[in-house]
């Protein structure tokens, strides 16, 4: 299992907090069906995206990515100590993986120069705090945490409706402790880091793009979640905000990185998560690299 690639000036790092069974294929996508289920078991399971029960096997990381100008982390995965009640396996989680995993990649929290949310969902947010005296305090303590905007104003109006725990406890302390920043659709980091709109699972979801000149790699969030996905793109989750968005953004982006160069590094897919889309008839597949 490759956990480090390099493409050009870049080198990106996986860091696995879990890969673990999720919610049931016919639950967690409500277009599947059994037959079509049937058709795809024997190699979702082979890819271990499917166990035995046929439940979807997803896989819980970031990335931290080296550019010749900043270290970049993407996505801060689950986080410890957070109260998560619906999610046993995440719920006042206390174990060391995710820094085991940070320190073994050679990368302290002192390194961090950006935190990059593709949305702010339970998953992608956890990190981004730790529990410090019973006050949640910025993981990353030099890093400028950017939040797209239209995705921070959706879950900052719903958060004053209802409080939403992610959003209070990994987002909020953050902004507390001016440590973040509101970016619009066309933000950049200098020149090898770009912004890619992808909404539809949230309404400000982004993928985030890297290379200089071209686009070396990228990062495609929550546009995916199965491997499924990419042969059939219209099968969208069951969490998505807006599922028929998702399904025409989720085409689009495949057909945008399909048979290029760019490496596609998921969220959530098993392990290896980290491929090139490659077109097969009139869907796709990720080939691991």
């Amino acid at each position: 299992m490759s956990l480090k690639y390099a493409v050009s000036d870049l080198t990106i790092q996986r860091i696995i907090e879990q890969e673990t069974s999720f919610v049931p294929a016919l639950e967690m996508l409500p277009g599947l069906t059994p037959e079509v289920l049937a058709e795809n078991r024997a190699w979702m399971r082979q890819a271990k995206a499917l166990d035995d029960q046929d439940v979807l096997m997803l896989c819980f990381q970031s990335y931290v990515v080296n550019t010749p100008h900043h270290t970049i982390l993407i996505d801060s995965c689950i986080g410890n100590d957070k109260p998560r009640p619906n999610r046993p396996k995440w719920n006042m989680k206390t174990d060391d993986t995710y820094m085991r995993a940070l320190n073994a990649a050679g990368v302290s929290v002192d390194d961090i120069d950006f935190v990059m949310c593709t949305h702010l969902h339970v998953d992608h947010v956890g990190w981004n705090t730790r529990l410090e005296n019973g006050r949640w305090v910025p993981t990353f303590p030099k890093a400028r945490y950017l939040f797209a905007k239209q995705e921070y104003d959706h879950w900052f109006a719903e958060n004053a409706k209802t409080e939403i725990p992610p959003f209070a406890d990994s987002v909020l302390p953050v902004v507390e402790a001016s440590r973040h920043e509101l970016i619009s659709n066309d933000h950049q980091i200098g020149d090898h880091v770009r912004i890619v709109p992808t909404p539809g699972h949230t309404p400000g979801h982004v993928a985030i793009a890297m290379g200089r000149g071209k686009d070396d790699a990228v990062f495609s969030g929550d546009l995916m979640h199965s491997p499924l996905q990419t042969l059939y793109p219209e099968l969208s989750i069951k969490f998505d905000v807006d599922p028929a968005k998702a399904a025409t953004t989720r085409r689009s982006f495949l057909e945008r990185y399909c048979d290029t160069d760019t490496l596609c590094c998921t969220a959530h897919f098993p392990s290896p998560s980290v491929g090139k889309i490659k077109r097969k008839g009139n869907a796709f597949v990720c080939t691991a690299v």
